[in-house]
């Protein structure tokens, strides 16, 4: 059985057939699916799945690309959904200097108070770092967030960044670019992150795996990023999923019903 550790099933891209996508995620041996509420608008979408769903969790959090939107009052929001059974960590945070949408101190601050959100809380912290490894490893450090650690989202960093984020406590999550053909170096971080710090994740609708890339990812898409890497560790398909299933869970806090 499977985890996709990290996907966005209430995106509009599926409000024509979202019952659909999470039951060929069934169907294709997913157990547990974490959607991820990232603003205004996605976080109520996201907790009504959560609430919907017995095995959907949730992850809130202020993503780097709105954080001219974030006020005093979305840390209050985050803070109290922190205590709903159903959040299993705050996310996704961070970093993204390839879109030009919010200055980069705004960026650093939002993420920063967040960081202490999260240890006051004792949730771990998923992360987006696009473009921005340099200023996230160093914004981690100087939070200590090793107290919580977290997941390296989609990571496409380097070993030496895998390796600081790995010190730190942090899983490293591979999703669709992993599959790529041409995708060199996560194929040889991956090969290289100690097996219980790894984890897949589709990040559906977006970065759809081979042979999908360009199309509409979804969670069942999760089984070949899975493939992959059972291919790349020299691990069978079903040690794969028993190892990252059993990692997300161990991240997250999730029991075994």
């Amino acid at each position: 059985m499977l985890i996709d550790t990290h996907t966005h099933l209430d995106s509009h891209k599926f409000d024509d057939d979202r019952a659909e996508v999470i039951e060929r995620a069934r169907g294709a041996g997913v157990e547990l699916l974490v959607n991820i509420g990232f603003n205004r608008e996605t976080i109520p979408t996201t907790m009504a799945l959560a609430e919907q769903y017995d095995f959907i969790y949730a992850v809130v959090g202020w993503h780097p690309t709105d954080s001219l939107d974030y006020g005093p009052s979305d840390l209050d929001w985050i803070a109290s959904l922190c205590d709903h059974p159903k959040v299993v960590a705050i996310g996704e945070i961070g970093l993204d200097y390839y879109w030009d949408t919010s200055p980069k101190d705004v960026q650093q601050r939002v993420f920063r108070e967040q960081i202490e959100l999260a240890k006051s809380k004792r949730k771990p912290i998923v992360i987006h770092n696009r473009d921005a490894h340099e200023d996230v490893v160093r914004i981690l450090k100087e939070s200590d967030a090793k107290q919580v650690g977290g997941i390296m989202h989609c990571f496409s960093g380097s070993w030496e960044t895998a390796k600081q984020c790995l010190d730190m406590n942090f899983y490293i999550s591979f999703g669709g670019p992993v599959t790529f053909k041409n995708a060199r170096v996560p194929k040889e971080v991956l090969a290289r992150v100690p097996l219980d710090r790894l984890l897949i994740e589709t990040d559906a609708p977006y970065l759809a795996p081979h042979p999908h890339r360009g199309k509409r990812n979804e969670s069942a898409f999760v089984r070949l990023v899975a493939e992959t890497a059972a291919e790349i560790t020299g691990k069978t398909l079903e040690e794969i999923a028993e190892i990252t299933s059993e990692n997300a869970r161990k991240c997250f806090s999730i029991e075994r019903k």
